[in-house]
């Protein structure tokens, strides 16, 4: 899977790069807050989904998922989004992207391997070197809005640091943190506020107060029939 036209934005400068993904890998049950871990557990609990097994786990998901489209469509009315910061293995290192694991909730009740794989997977089109943010990794803060009925509400927001540390994800799946390049990693996410719920619109973002700039995507979700 290659992602065309993605910037790379830097400290003085921005290009734009070919971003090559030949493996995308969600890690679910992220959290370093076991309390803030059990929370989202909770909401999903109440979907009737069950309990992880093992935490953190890593979820295979075909790499033709991820989209930088400003629109995807999905079956039925059952499906949300979670706001992540995303790495992606590259030469000459790391990048920070934004994603959303946007997931079927009713599949997700029978097997979350499957549901994962059901939606596509929401990227934005801008990224940062991870070198460049990980002196201040602490002071990221993720965000996501939901529009309803034309409505647009808070859903998450935290810090990064809810999350554990970028290379002990990658190091924990592949053994080293010096991934293979073509490794895309959605790190997990937040709670929500109001419910796990689905949205017409779902605005994410990643902010780096320290430099003073974001990364930011929005899409919006069609949801298509079920005929049988």
């Amino acid at each position: 899977m290659v992602l065309e036209g993605m910037t790379l934005e830097g400290l003085d400068s921005a290009r734009k790069i070919a971003l090559n993904v030949s493996e995308l890998v969600i890690a679910g049950w992220t959290a370093r807050n076991v309390d803030a871990m059990e929370a989202h557990i909770a909401e999903l609990e109440q979907l009737g989904i069950a309990r992880p097994k093992t935490t953190p786990t890593y979820y295979r998901n075909g790499a033709n998922l991820l989209t930088t489209e400003d629109a995807i469509e999905v079956v039925g009315a059952t499906s949300s989004g979670e706001v992540e910061f995303v790495l992606f293995a590259h030469e000459g290192g790391f990048l920070v992207g934004l994603g959303s694991d946007h997931t079927d909730r009713e599949v997700e009740k029978s097997g979350v391997t499957i549901s994962k794989q059901v939606c596509p997977k929401p990227v934005g089109s801008t990224l940062w070197r991870y070198d460049e943010v990980k002196d201040h990794w602490d002071d990221l803060v993720l965000r996501a809005y939901a529009v309803e009925g034309g409505n647009r509400t808070l859903y998450q927001e935290g810090p990064v640091t809810t999350m554990r540390d970028p290379m002990e994800l990658i190091a924990a799946y592949s053994g080293s943190d010096a991934a293979k390049p073509g490794l895309a990693m959605f790190c997990g996410t937040l709670a929500v506020h109001g419910g796990v719920r689905p949205m017409e619109r779902f605005d994410i973002e990643l902010e780096d107060p320290k430099l003073g700039r974001k990364l930011t995507h929005s899409y919006g979700i069609t949801q298509l029939p079920i005929a049988g």
